[in-house]
């Protein structure tokens, strides 16, 4: 069994209301006690902010302020976040 034993804070995660795709991301990272700063691109900054930095509105996508890492697809930032911030139990 793989336990995260802090809150971490360094990540931001683009999300769209609604997005199954990123609900799933979400869970996994509250299952790894994981926050993230939650940017919606519902909000047209948001959005033209997301466009600008990835290349495309697409949700959900990562951003790792302390690791210089930015991804979009959920089952890669799941992988990630595992990598990241599971601890061997």
């Amino acid at each position: 069994m793989l336990l995260a034993l802090e809150k971490f804070h360094m990540l931001t995660l683009y999300v769209r209301t609604g997005c199954p795709f990123c609900e799933k991301v979400l869970e996994v990272g509250e299952t790894l006690n994981v926050e993230f700063e939650l940017k919606n691109i519902k909000d047209s900054e948001v959005a033209e902010e997301l466009q600008e930095r990835g290349g495309k509105i697409q949700t959900p996508y990562l951003v790792d302020h302390e690791h210089d890492t930015e991804m979009y697809e959920s089952d890669d930032i799941i992988d990630y976040l595992h990598q990241r911030f599971s601890i061997p139990a």
